[in-house]
């Protein structure tokens, strides 16, 4: 261990700043999100088996909802500009945004450079939950997702229903693609349902059985025109595992809702990032 200085207390003692103030940060109208959702009709759905993902589609000004339906099930969650899969999103720009996890009236952001809101939280049935004694919080935009490489490298598995494999899998199927082509386009997601955080003795990321029920949802409102993939964890409640075959999984459902028209009347679709991308040059 390195040489305590003199000076340590003083060092530990400076106060933290906020890295990305976000008061200039431009705001969803999330009066007029509600007032369309009011008189939003179901369009679609989709059935998410344990174990594995589906993928989905949703038109910008549309709504989607993720529910648990028959027990505590946690997602994995990845969304694409459904016109240009190298713009999606974001999770660690969405993480130095808005924090650690989402809840209602934050976003989910896409990558550079477009750094467009691509989906705004509308509701939450789990924003009760807070933060626990652990430091545990719901909806986490932290882990990257289980996937069979971290599997291998720790344990020599070779274990094919992780949720990387199976959003490899629900994208290429979706789109056409073969697993090659479809793998690079998966991405660290948003974690719905999952109650996670890091300890506060040597900082480890950490998960714990999540308090969703069936009922529970996280609600959209789709700001572009979206493709998405949402995985049924393997780890089910991830309570104590996240890739097994024998821990307790169940399905989930998504729906698609589709305002009135002239219910968003005014609203348009963010605009790409403004950044004239010279590098300085």
């Amino acid at each position: 261990m390195s040489q305590l200085p003199a000076d340590a207390d003083a060092r530990r003692a400076v106060a933290p700043v906020i890295c990305y103030p976000v008061e200039t940060l431009p705001q969803p109208d999330m009066a007029l999100y509600r007032r369309a959702r009011e008189g939003a009709t179901k369009v679609a759905q989709w059935r998410v088996a344990p174990r594995d993902a589906a993928s989905f589609r949703v038109d910008a000004g549309q709504f989607f909802r993720i529910t648990s339906i028959e027990g505590p099930q946690v997602g994995d969650l990845n969304l694409w500009n459904a016109n240009d899969l190298s713009e999606r999103f974001y999770s660690g720009k969405t993480r130095a945004l808005h924090g650690t996890h989402l809840t209602e009236g934050q976003r989910m952001w896409t990558s550079f450079p477009a750094l467009r809101p691509m989906a705004t939280v509308m509701s939450d049935s789990l924003s009760w939950y807070g933060a626990d004694e652990f430091g545990g919080r719901v909806h986490d935009v932290i882990g990257t997702r289980c996937d069979p490489y971290t599997g291998n490298l720790l344990s020599g598995t070779q274990y094919h229903h992780c949720c990387h494999s199976n959003l490899t899998r629900a994208l290429a199927d979706a789109t056409g693609m073969s697993l090659a082509e479809a793998e690079p386009h998966v991405h660290d997601v948003l974690n719905v349902f999952m109650c996670t955080g890091f300890t506060r003795d040597t900082g480890q990321y950490f998960m714990k059985a999540s308090p969703v029920r069936p009922g529970d949802h996280l609600e959209f409102f789709a700001e572009i025109d979206l493709l998405g993939a949402l995985s049924a964890c393997p780890g089910g409640d991830c309570g104590q595992v996240h890739s097994s075959d024998t821990a307790a999984c169940y399905p989930m459902l998504i729906e698609a809702f589709a305002p009135a028209p002239g219910a968003l009347e005014g609203w348009e679709p963010p605009v790409r990032n403004g950044y004239d991308r010279s590098h300085g040059r």
